[in-house]
């Protein structure tokens, strides 16, 4: 084989694309109908087969509605949806084959360089299987498994009975410009993203629940290197979400270029005989559709998040902007660790009083959190008694923004809670009309923060923009105002310990440093 050979065949390997000989099948020549009654699955399965056993190549689906059930992707074979085709689920459960505790209506287990393109339509009929919050034995759209290079290009897929698109312990997953449009049952995922060596780009998910969610079922298995980009996410739970299954883990994860929106819709789900609306639930909500967290970062099930980079994100229509919880719900689990995360470059409206918010537990706090960069319009409405009202730990609680006993935190802009390494730079905490008691910033069991050039709009009440209880080795430096400030500052907590102010602009502020207890303001530097 000469070297121009050769090299052709390394890097056909390497992307994942059939050799020159594939073999090309229309699902028609082996007997498909496309007439949106027949049901199809054998015939295409056929075509699947015949072209894997010759050597791969591509199935065409074309020229109009091809009813299925479960079909199942084979090595060296590319699934092509043209544009005027569509592939339909079939309304019967009979027709789809589980693997394990899931099933899906296009399928691969343990496949090498498979792929689905076109600019097609894949339709779940998931209406047809509505029935309660996770209701079981509801086909995916798309569920692969344990799969090597595989590419998932331009299709449109509408309407789960569950979960849109899950790829469980894959290695080497490309999706590319792809749209999924998840409203017709509950756990109306997007994509879910169980799997390592990942890039997702350039695609439009609008989804009932979590649009685009990092799930960790497995101990012994890392969800890492992974690249999300250019995306825009609507959904009426999460945007952008890891967790809440977080058993192994997941590391060396980057998300950039995204808009988050709120949807146009949402269904009249119920949570026993409540009505799912987010006005009547969450404080401050008064639009009929919103998000939930646009980033929820948690680790509930004793695995490892480390090394995450998330950047360049507008947020509108959203509960939490950020949510990052590290918790411990199952108590016979080991403690999970979350660490070492940066988010940066952020615009966000948000549309409760349940604020941005970075929780640990007392004996695991969350370290090494670095938010830079950042503008929040944050809602105000919280009272002197919400700025003071106890939180609860609830380190085994669902994690979600409200689990804290449906209540607002006690900051308008930031609650921070057992934590160590945070910093704070360049962050602008605006606050949309109303009024509003709570500080900006609240820290609890913090140590090691830095609060670098902040912006914040003052609280009513004579509040302080920053209250710290109970936190040791703070920084506080470059803050600024553009409205007199009533406090800078407010220590409690007989663990507070090396506060320091420095290089701040102290011309709009009324009272640097205020605490009922003088030997804890002595504790506080102002240079």
């Amino acid at each position: 084989m000469n070297l121009k050979k050769l090299l052709g065949c390394a890097l056909a390997s390497f992307i994942g694309i059939h050799a020159v000989s594939a073999l090309d099948i229309d699902v028609r020549e082996v007997g498909a109908v496309p007439d949106g009654k027949t049901l199809n699955t054998e015939a295409i399965q056929k075509a699947i087969d015949m072209c894997s056993a010759k050597g791969g190549g591509t199935v065409i689906i074309t020229g109009g509605e091809y009813v299925i059930g479960s079909i199942f992707l084979k090595d060296n074979v590319t699934l092509n949806i043209t544009k005027e085709a569509a592939l339909v689920g079939s309304t019967s459960r009979d027709n789809y084959i589980h693997q394990g505790e899931y099933t899906g209506l296009i399928n691969a287990l343990k496949a090498d360089n498979i792929g689905i393109t076109g600019e097609g339509m894949i339709f779940g009929n998931g209406q047809a299987f509505f029935e309660t919050d996770n209701a079981p034995n509801r086909p995916m759209i798309l569920y692969l498994q344990e799969c090597t290079r595989v590419k998932v290009k331009d299709v449109f897929m509408k309407n789960s009975a569950f979960w849109g698109f899950k790829m469980s312990r894959c290695d080497g997953v490309i999706v590319d410009g792809i749209r999924i449009y998840n409203h017709c049952n509950w756990n109306n995922d997007g994509i879910d993203i169980e799997s390592k060596n990942v890039v997702i780009a350039n695609c439009i998910l609008t989804t009932d629940d979590d649009a685009l969610c990092f799930k960790s079922d497995v101990q012994d298995f890392i969800v890492e290197n992974v690249t999300v980009t250019n995306c825009i996410l609507s959904s009426n739970c999460n945007y952008i979400k890891f967790g809440t299954a977080s058993s192994g883990g997941f590391r060396n994860i980057t998300i950039s270029n995204c808009t988050l929106r709120p949807n146009e819709t949402t269904l009249p789900l119920k949570w026993g005989n409540t009505p799912r609306d987010w006005r009547k639930l969450v404080p401050g909500v008064t639009k009929e559709v919103t998000g939930i967290s646009g980033i929820a970062l948690e680790v509930v099930d004793g695995g490892l998040m480390d090394q995450i980079s998330i950047s360049n994100i507008t947020m509108d229509g959203i509960q939490t902007p950020i949510f990052i919880r590290l918790g411990h719900r199952n108590k016979d689990d080991r403690k999970g660790v979350l660490k070492n995360v940066i988010i940066s470059n952020i615009v966000a409206t948000s549309e409760s009083l349940i604020t941005n918010n970075i929780t640990g537990l007392e004996d695991s706090p969350v370290e090494n959190v670095m938010l830079s960069n950042m503008i929040f319009n944050m809602k105000a409405g919280g009272t002197i008694k919400d700025a003071n009202m106890p939180v609860p730990e609830v380190p085994d609680a669902y994690p979600e923004n409200r689990m804290f006993n449906f209540q607002m935190l006690s900051g308008y802009g930031m609650y921070i809670r057992h934590a160590k390494g945070i910093t704070l730079d360049n962050i602008v905490f605006n606050l949309q009309p109303g009024e509003e008691y709570r500080p900006a910033v609240y820290a609890e069991d913090v140590h090691g923060l830095r609060l670098l050039d902040m912006q914040a709009e003052p609280s009513l009440g004579n509040q302080p923009a920053i209250r710290l209880n109970d936190c040791t080795n703070a920084l506080i430096s470059g803050f600024s105002a553009n409205k007199e400030i009533p406090v800078l500052l407010e220590v409690k907590g007989n663990k507070t310990d090396n506060i320091k102010l420095i290089n701040n602009d102290l011309s709009l502020v009324k009272k640097a440093v205020d605490s009922s207890d003088k030997s804890l303001a002595d504790k506080v530097t102002v240079k």
